[in-house]
């Protein structure tokens, strides 16, 4: 019991050795086995304990409090818990002797917890990695002790999904096919009146695309987009099929001509380099 309000510095050393039971006139502190380890865990010693309370006490300290202290501290730290994020363990406590004393393994963050277990603040696959860059051949473990075994991983194919039934009778007449084809003569007529307007290249046959080199196949197709005009061009798919379209150019950048495919009936990217030749269209053509 503390008569009267006590210093600063003293009350707050007391409130950690001891819990505080009631205020008052005077304050009631109560010395529990948890307030004691309290006292411990803060850094402080049973000895320092003892001779903080005979100076501070008026009478002599209780037999009890005195033996609660002393039980307390006896059984303080006797088992010790702290962070490890792997372990190697060796049967031969002279490796991990090896191990501790090699440079290389600083970067690890061992520390011995007994003569055959080394902690590591470091993962388990940097550990296993770091171990092997040193010479050795270490297995991981698991979490009961096993040893774990890897296989090497095996490629399957995907499910395959199951065909679509083929209905009863014969297929409907596909409308959209019969628009491509109409679409696909329009766009040969309109192709088979392209002139060539430049007076240094040589003739073609009637109704034939001649070959243009890469500049003059820009140029053209910079030209049409500039005007909104449509062009005539030969064109070869990444799988070698040749074809003739007529398009009307919207934008040229970066090795790539964007433009509306007349023959598609839709928006497409064409690379300049798959364009054979390139030709503009009579101008009651386009």
């Amino acid at each position: 019991m503390a008569p009267g309000p006590l210093r600063r510095p003293l009350a707050d050393a007391l409130a950690v050795l001891a819990d505080v039971e009631s205020k008052g006139g005077a304050t009631v502190y109560r010395f529990t086995p948890g307030s004691v380890r309290r006292a411990l865990d803060s850094g402080q010693t049973a000895t320092d304990l003892h001779e903080f309370l005979k100076a501070h006490a008026r009478t002599p300290v209780p037999q009890p409090l005195a033996y609660l202290i002393d039980d307390v501290a006896r059984r303080h730290g006797h088992l010790r818990v702290g962070a490890a994020s792997a372990y190697v363990r060796c049967d031969d406590d002279t490796v991990l002797g090896e191990i501790l004393a090699d440079r290389r393994s600083s970067s690890l963050g061992l520390r011995r917890l007994a003569p055959t277990v080394l902690a590591a603040q470091t993962d388990p696959a940097s550990l296993l990695d770091g171990l092997r860059s040193m010479g050795y051949a270490p297995a991981a473990e698991s979490a009961t002790g096993d040893v774990l075994i890897t296989r090497a991983d095996a490629y399957r194919t995907g499910a395959r999904t199951a065909p679509v039934p083929v209905p009863d009778g014969p297929p409907a007449p596909d409308t959209t096919l019969l628009g491509a084809a109409v679409k696909a003569i329009r766009a040969g007529d309109r192709a088979a009146t392209a002139v060539r307007k430049e007076p240094t290249a040589a003739p073609a046959a009637a109704g034939a695309l001649p070959r243009t080199s890469a500049a003059e196949t820009l140029a053209t197709v910079q030209a049409a987009a500039m005007t909104g005009s449509a062009v005539w061009i030969g064109y070869v798919n990444a799988e070698g099929g040749a074809s003739q379209r007529v398009i009307a150019p919207v934008r040229v950048e970066g090795g790539f001509v964007t433009a509306y495919d007349h023959t598609a009936d839709e928006v497409r990217t064409y690379p300049l380099h798959r364009i054979t030749g390139v030709a503009e269209l009579a101008d009651d053509q386009v």
